[in-house]
């Protein structure tokens, strides 16, 4: 049998032999010392402390006291809106917040958990260069392009990284549209979406909720991509901020109705982060403006505030030059009709075309369109010489826009324009003139470059026919078709077009409009049998 007692009912010795003396009755005082004699020397302890098993019941006893208090059930509803919130309620809801932050956080080696986040944003940089490397060579290749687009991503994830650490009520503030805003309009669709998308992925791994934030954020991202298509005007930008804002809304909208069920349950005010994120949005203007003036990049905005003819330079040739500068406006229009066609940036064509013949402004009477007399300059000159200062308006060109700061995507018209074609009048000039004296023929050849994309070969084409057409002393239907014919094919038989993307079917395409497009100049009625 074994019984539990406090030890405070339990006798020591001490406190048994006194016990026992005091209700000890001897018949004599003899008799009392000789028991009292005998008690002392045989009253024993008869319970013996274990210290061993009463350390082990303890920790026993430790291990076994619940940390929590009372219990959820599986599927139990904790608190429903517009409960009261008790000290029982309020105690469960702290240790689910616990325990749920106990699951995201991560355990282990803090070296080992830095190694991982350093492999996942090492693996997407690799996925991203990749990309570049087989589908964009022209911004793998350009380390101004690769750094920016480095710099935009980076900063995006150190903004999110701030953001975490400083425990911002909500990630949703953040404006992660900004990114495919400013790749799109300084680079093209389909790298602003891929951008994002890696952007995503990253910033998803450090949110809670990370699919409903990703599903936010991609939708919206696409929207803003695609709001920007044709970004002529600066009002789009904000066309587009509308667009993203609505596009939180419905995914918001969706979203809640997933989860309540019910318009009445629907928290709205958890809807103000999206719109603060929309209108940091707004802040990509004045990033994309300070991005080009750093990295030398030319978006469809700066090409347009180009493109307008009080730009000093344009005034300047317009009033040195007016001739040259009627030609370009034509030129202009020719290009642009075609280059939006066959698909291609009619506003890098356009202002490429107004600055192509920008050096003439150097020696304007030398060129014939700028002439009023019939007494030319040329006339007192060698034919070495005259041709030498006609090639000298594109190496003049290229110094005043680079004077300027105009970007060299503007550059590269005046550098292409004429490819390294022969100035042949003064060439064949002087064959017949003086056929007794051996021609270097590099004195009358342009220096090139040959162009080298769509927007510079269209230009190439409508800066000959557009003058060649001044020429014709009848320009009916039949004049304008053959001159435009023999125009493009002289270029074509000269190679100017082979490091270009145009298809046969594009120069077909090119020569319907500007034989379209010169007969209405002309004012020539249109026979659309004799043109085909």
């Amino acid at each position: 049998m074994s019984q539990e007692k406090n030890t405070q009912d339990v006798f020591t010795a001490e406190s048994a032999l006194l016990f026992f003396k005091d209700n000890f009755k001897a018949p004599n005082q003899v008799m009392g010392d000789l028991v009292a004699n005998l008690a002392i020397d045989h009253i024993a302890p008869n319970i013996v402390f274990d210290e061993r098993l009463t350390q082990t019941i303890q920790d026993n006893t430790v291990n076994n006291i619940s940390t929590t208090k009372g219990m959820v059930q599986k599927g139990e509803l904790i608190v429903a809106k517009n409960d009261v919130i008790d000290e029982e309620i309020y105690q469960k809801l702290e240790s689910y917040k616990a325990t749920y932050d106990a699951q995201t956080k991560t355990i282990g080696s803090r070296a080992l958990v830095y190694l991982g986040q350093v492999i996942l944003v090492g693996f997407i940089v690799a996925i991203l260069m990749s990309f570049l490397f087989l589908f964009r060579k022209d911004i793998f290749a350009d380390n101004r392009q690769l750094s920016l687009i480095l710099i935009v991503t980076t900063g995006m994830l150190l903004a999110l990284t701030w953001a975490i650490k400083m425990e911002i009520p909500s990630l949703y503030y953040i404006p992660f549209c900004v990114v495919p805003i400013i790749i799109r309009i300084l680079f093209d669709t389909r790298l602003a979406l891929y951008l994002h998308m890696l952007v995503i992925l990253i910033a998803g791994f450090f949110v809670a909720n990370s699919f409903e934030f990703v599903f936010y954020q991609v939708t919206a991202g696409m929207v803003a991509i695609f709001s920007i298509k044709n970004f002529v005007k600066r009002e789009r930008f904000l066309v587009s901020a509308l667009f993203i804002l609505l596009a939180y809304f419905v995914s918001f909208i969706g979203i809640a109705l997933l989860r309540e069920g019910s318009f009445r349950e629907i928290e709205w005010l958890n809807f103000i982060p999206f719109v603060f994120s929309v209108l940091l949005s707004l802040l990509a203007y004045p990033l994309i403006y300070l991005f080009e003036r750093i990295f030398g990049i030319t978006s469809d905005v700066a090409l347009i505030e180009l493109t307008n003819t009080n730009n000093k330079l344009l005034r300047e040739l317009a009033f040195k030059a007016p001739g040259t500068f009627q030609h370009s406006l034509q030129v202009a229009n020719l290009a642009e009709a075609a280059i939006f066609k066959i698909g291609g940036n009619s506003v890098l064509v356009r202002a490429g075309a107004l600055y192509h013949d920008i050096g003439k402004v150097d020696n304007p009477q030398y060129f014939i369109e700028n002439q009023n007399t019939a007494v030319s300059p040329h006339d007192k000159l060698p034919y070495e010489q005259s041709a030498q200062i006609i090639i000298q308006h594109v190496h003049k060109g290229i110094e005043i826009l680079r004077k300027n700061q105009i970007p060299e995507a503007i550059i590269d018209f005046i550098r292409t324009h004429h490819g390294n074609t022969r100035v042949d009048y003064f060439y064949q000039s002087f064959l017949k003139n003086t056929p007794e004296k051996f021609v270097d023929e590099n004195i009358f050849r342009y220096p090139g470059p040959i162009p080298f994309s769509k927007e510079t070969g269209v230009l190439m084409l409508a800066d000959s026919v557009e003058a060649a057409s001044r020429s014709l002393k009848n320009p009916d239907a039949q004049n304008i078709n053959d001159i435009v014919e023999r125009i493009i094919n002289y270029k074509l038989e000269q190679n100017q077009l082979d490091d270009c993307d145009l298809t046969l079917k594009d120069i077909e395409t090119i020569k319907l409009i500007f034989k379209t497009m010169l007969m209405s100049i002309y004012h020539v009625r249109i026979d659309y049998q004799q043109i085909l």
